[in-house]
């Protein structure tokens, strides 16, 4: 590694171009600039007409730019090696270019090394020496929850170096993207510390700050229509806590932020007393205990075979082919009390642990189990025949469809696979076309049928789009 000490170590730039001369960098070129209010930050030149364009943008990552109209100077990032001056441990100042006596320069220090654990402040825009001696720039992204503490993003994408390609990084000038992250920072600091010791509203917490003992009270008054509620049920609906926000003990909806993990608490502001609370728990959880009377959930009984029979036979219907060999690979389900009530679980494999299904009645579980035999079945009926459908800029409620293609099945039906996505993500359904469209007399007749299926709202190509297609008539037989 450099045997120079970043610590010391101050870089001065000296070829700043100006933009009021109307200079430009090259297509793609990477470069430090210093904004019309004095702030220093980077990024890389995107022109909007043409490589020598002077209208255009600095790129500094995905929703990151910096318009031309705001840069008064830039100057290169990409055409310097350090390495030779970073070897010279006496080295303490490095010019980039030639300084000139009236020429316009700016200098940067205080260097820091993340191998000393000192990290950016998430969001941080910072000038970074990578080991190969180069410059470059790049906003750090904390990546919490990660294995790795961070890197720096500098392009879309979330393209980014990683912490093992720096050397040394200072942070450049404070900008909206980073002001608004300290601004978070800081009203967390305020609301851990109001939260330190919170009050306690009399009338709102009267019987006590256990949550439990308001769901039972909610609980003696819904027992008067159904006899058959339980704590448990009640809780099946996104429960309630008693939890510290600004400083007050409030009921509400406490989550974990995905960004820091942080407790995010949607306080209950429908009364004022504890009373009111617990007459809105009765109506809040009402339908959700009405929907899971033992009864009607375990109408055929509590053999859990009768319900897979059930879905068994729903899925023969129009999966002709399926047989019981086809569901080894799906999940284990079993009726067994947890917390007291009798439930639906599922498992996967030989996974020891049951995972609750909250199938409100018999039959929705029974459609749940259902579906899943459906997509084994089709699993396990190998394509013969395929048939891509063209189409050109299709967007789906701003996803882009990428493909289309029907399958032709080993047991001579059909299925249809879509594809789509955005810049960063995407997916694929398969939807089996069941015998019903097919015994359409007409291809028109077998189209409309088709849609209830795959809508062209949905997933991207209409009846009008198909119609005309006469290799994809042909394919599926008409």
């Amino acid at each position: 590694m450099f045997t120079c000490n970043y610590k010391t170590l101050r870089v001065s730039f000296n070829e700043f171009h100006n933009t009021e001369d109307k200079e430009r960098p090259q297509y793609g070129e990477f470069c430090l600039l210093e904004l019309k209010d004095g702030r220093h930050t980077a990024g890389e030149w995107h022109p909007s007409g043409g490589d020598k364009s002077l209208n255009g943008k600095f790129i500094r990552g995905t929703a990151d730019t910096v318009e031309i109209g705001e840069v008064a100077k830039w100057h290169t990032l990409e055409r310097y090696d350090l390495t030779e001056c970073l070897e010279t441990e006496e080295l303490n100042w490095i010019n980039l270019g030639h300084e000139k006596e009236d020429g316009y320069s700016v200098q940067f220090e205080g260097f820091k090394s993340i191998n000393d654990g000192d990290l950016p402040k998430n969001d941080q825009y910072c000038l970074l020496i990578r080991n190969d001696g180069s410059l470059a720039a790049g906003r750090w992204d904390e990546l919490r929850n990660c294995d790795v503490p961070g890197s720096f993003i500098y392009a879309p994408a979330l393209a980014s170096y990683s912490i093992k390609e720096v050397w040394a990084w200072t942070a450049l000038s404070n900008d909206e993207v980073f002001d608004v992250e300290l601004e978070r920072e800081r009203e967390e600091k305020e609301e851990e510390e109001l939260n330190r010791n919170p009050s306690t509203d009399a009338e709102l917490f009267k019987y006590g700050k256990k949550i439990d003992v308001y769901y039972e009270k909610a609980l003696e008054k819904l027992r008067k229509d159904y006899h058959w509620a339980t704590l448990n049920m009640m809780k099946k609906k996104e429960p309630f806590e008693i939890a510290p926000l600004h400083g007050k003990y409030v009921f509400g909806h406490v989550s974990k932020s995905w960004y820091n993990g942080a407790p995010v608490v949607q306080e209950w502001k429908e009364g004022k007393t504890a009373d009111e609370f617990i007459d809105f728990l009765c109506e809040y959880t009402r339908e959700t205990v009405k929907e899971n009377n033992p009864e009607e959930k375990f109408k055929y009984g509590l053999d859990i075979q009768v319900y897979l029979d059930k879905a068994f036979e729903n899925t023969k219907k129009d999966y002709r082919w399926l047989d019981k060999k086809m569901l080894k690979d799906c999940y284990q389900y079993d009726i067994k009390k947890v917390k007291g009530d009798l439930e639906f679980v599922s498992r996967y494999g030989n996974e020891g642990k049951f995972t609750v299904e909250n199938a409100e009645s018999a039959d929705r579980f029974i459609e749940w189990v259902t579906h899943e035999y459906q997509n084994a079945a089709l699993r396990a009926n190998k394509s013969v025949a395929t048939y891509n459908v063209s189409f050109k800029g299709v967007e789906i409620h701003g996803w882009h469809l990428e493909r289309y293609t029907f399958y032709k099945l080993k047991s001579g039906d059909y299925k249809v696979s879509v594809t789509a996505g955005d810049r960063t993500t995407g997916g694929s359904r398969d939807f089996f076309i069941t015998p019903y469209c097919f015994e359409a007399k007409t291809y028109e007749e077998f189209l409309d049928r088709y849609e209830e299926i795959v809508p062209g709202g949905s997933f991207g190509l209409y009846k009008e789009d198909l119609l005309p297609d006469e290799k994809l008539k042909k394919f599926l037989g008409y």
